[in-house]
């Protein structure tokens, strides 16, 4: 389960790159009841969503060469620095390497050898989004790989993940624990590629978003001009599901989580 109490290699801030930073406002704050706060005139268009105050991901413009409309997911690092050193040597790339971000921390990304994009923050004065697993907020990560073991091995020796794999119907899920973060501190999953990752056009993170009613915001979703990758489908033991891509292609899932005991 996710928390905001962030040990290293646990998923800690989110941001999505976006061709135009009014309609994916709009598209989110309509879809999920997040409001929009600038970072200020500096910050060359970024801002942060919010729920109830608290900030729950980040926007800002697509500023990488070949980046496409995506979210990216952070990970939690005591020392960006060393971290991409432990990239390269597990033959992962780096796409920009460590710089301060004002005074709220430290910042890197990189890429898996499997192709997935995903980068890390080391907090400063921010220690990562504000809320997590709640309605409304980021509740799981999920890693759509071409290679699993190869990506295992990877975030293992990046990260120090431990890894479980878990019979999952006609396919294999490896669940991901951080090191140190005790009972019930799973806090992703690497799967291989699924049929509706076709258009994905390779390897990629994906965020979870909890919702009340999947339903109801897959039908938002196609008023607003999105579209829906995998239709609802529940998941015993899980909870109700689908994965959906915004008006301009980013790809994320909602998911009404069974309860804890259930």
């Amino acid at each position: 389960m996710l928390t905001t109490s962030y040990i290293p290699g646990a998923p800690n801030w989110l941001d999505l790159g976006s061709p135009d930073l009014q309609a994916s406002e709009t598209f989110y704050t309509s879809l999920l009841g997040w409001t929009f706060e600038s970072a200020g005139p500096n910050a060359g268009g970024y801002g942060f969503f919010r729920l109830d105050g608290r900030t729950v991901g980040a926007l800002g413009p697509l500023t990488e060469e070949g980046a496409r409309p995506a979210w990216t997911l952070y990970f939690k690092t005591d020392d960006a620095d060393q971290t991409g050193k432990l990239v390269e040597q597990a033959g992962g790339a780096v796409r920009f390497g460590p710089f301060d971000v004002f005074t709220d921390g430290r910042m890197a990304g990189y890429t898996d050898p499997t192709g997935a994009r995903f980068a890390v923050w080391q907090p400063g004065e921010t220690a990562g989004l504000e809320a997590v697993t709640s309605v409304g907020t980021l509740c799981w990560t999920e890693l759509h790989t071409s290679g699993p073991d190869a990506a295992k091995r990877f975030y293992a020796s990046v990260f120090d993940w431990q890894t479980q794999d878990v019979p999952f119907g006609d396919f294999t899920y490896t669940v991901v624990t951080p090191t140190g973060g005790g009972t019930d501190a799973s806090q992703g999953g690497i799967v291989g590629l699924l049929p509706e990752d076709k258009a994905a056009g390779g390897s990629y993170w994906l965020p979870y978003f909890e919702v009340e009613d999947p339903d109801a915001v897959i039908a938002r979703t196609q008023e607003l001009g999105g579209a829906v990758r995998a239709p609802a489908v529940d998941a015993p033991g899980v909870g109700r599901l689908a994965q959906l891509a915004d008006p301009h292609g980013a790809v994320f899932s909602i998911i009404k989580s069974v309860p804890a005991g259930s």
